[in-house]
């Protein structure tokens, strides 16, 4: 990959995927508050559902907070917690592999359920299927970028999309360097993770960022209709 283009792909289209993530977020509140929503099938094939989303969004959760964690916090934190960059290296591949594997059953399921029954399918968007199957494909290069990293124990290939990663949310200009010579697997993965986050605001994952804290205070029952118009 030729040095104008890696910066293209892993210096410039990170700020333009974060600038449509958080605008698009925000508009898409604003203006069309009713399709915040999830969007959910439940009513048909109820269990398949259950069973299929408990897994997906175990693994997803898991593997979100896993790389948020993993790539933001400064190395010299896990310095202080005596976490090494090997031990970091193999935690992520023992705990990621798991919850991708979770999330790779889960995922299973629900893509099973949204294709092959023909109700489900008649009530999907053509937005719905992609962003699944995006997912999915996703987790699949993610899972196989295991088999790179036993080759790279001594954790510094981590280091360096710890430094990319750091260095785009501290607007370093030299960022994209830092991932110029990775193996081209972990490079489609991060393009593909930052394509997702450019389409985020456009499909049911907004749904993501609703937190129903309310919920917690809210009085245990709810008002229909006044005692008057009764």
């Amino acid at each position: 990959m030729t040095d104008t283009l890696n910066t293209l792909l892993f210096g410039i289209y990170p700020y333009i995927a974060l600038s449509v993530l958080i605008i698009g977020c925000i508009v898409r509140y604003e203006r069309e508050p009713y399709t915040w929503r999830s969007g959910s099938s439940q009513l048909l094939r109820r269990r398949q559902l259950m069973w299929g989303s408990v897994l997906f969004h175990i693994g997803i959760l898991v593997l979100f907070f896993g790389h948020l964690i993993g790539l933001l916090v400064p190395e010299g934190l896990f310095d202080l917690m005596g976490i090494s960059k090997s031990f970091k290296q193999m935690m992520a591949i023992v705990i990621g592999g798991l919850a991708g594997l979770v999330m790779l059953v889960g995922g299973a399921l629900l893509i099973h359920r949204r294709l092959f029954d023909a109700r489900i399918r008649r009530t999907s968007t053509f937005g719905d299927i992609v962003i699944l199957l995006l997912l999915y494909v996703q987790l699949l290069i993610g899972l196989a970028t295991i088999f790179i990293s036993l080759q790279h124990l001594d954790g510094q290939e981590m280091i360096n999309f710890m430094t990319w990663a750091q260095g785009i949310f501290t607007f370093q200009a030299d960022a994209a360097s830092y991932v110029a010579d990775v193996h081209p697997l972990f490079k489609l993965h991060l393009f593909l993770g930052l394509t997702i986050m450019l389409v985020f605001p456009f499909t049911r994952l907004v749904h993501m960022l609703s937190a129903p804290l309310r919920y917690v205070w809210r009085p245990g029952y709810q008002i229909v209709r006044s005692r008057r118009a009764a």
